[in-house]
């Protein structure tokens, strides 16, 4: 979770903040692009059948790159139906450490890129040398 506070936080006109029970969310241009999930009934446990109190959601480009990166086979990423036709992927906190910096990072300026002002975006990826449809 640090690695993602410090990833989130780098990037330009973002801001955090955090619900009465301190789960953060993280924002630009004043839209979600990354957030830790409250308890809901759609994301259960499948050993206890208790609420999932450790979900991320990530805004993606398209439910294209969502059909993508769910189709991953190490299962990092997943969804509920909840989501059905919605462009995010879901995460279990304890799944960060399964994937390495560079792939959070990756994950991170792609939500960001989802909500950032298309200006400050340009003038990101134009900055970091990266094709803007490689975000």
């Amino acid at each position: 979770m640090d690695d993602l506070d410090a990833i989130a936080l780098a990037l330009p006109e973002t801001a955090k903040v955090l619900s009465d029970d301190g789960r953060p969310s993280y924002l630009a241009n004043g839209k979600y692009f990354c957030f830790h999930r409250r308890q809901r009934p759609d994301a259960v446990d499948p050993e206890t059948g208790e609420r999932l109190d450790d979900v991320l959601v990530f805004r993606v480009p398209d439910l294209d790159v969502r059909e993508l990166i769910l189709a991953d086979a190490r299962g990092v990423f997943f969804t509920t139906p909840h989501w059905t036709g919605y462009p995010a992927v879901l995460m279990r906190i304890p799944d960060l450490a399964r994937i390495d910096r560079d792939e959070l990072e990756e994950t991170l300026v792609e939500a960001w890129l989802t909500r950032a002002p298309k200006r400050v975006a340009k003038a990101w990826l134009a900055e970091n040398a990266v094709a803007p449809d490689a975000g």
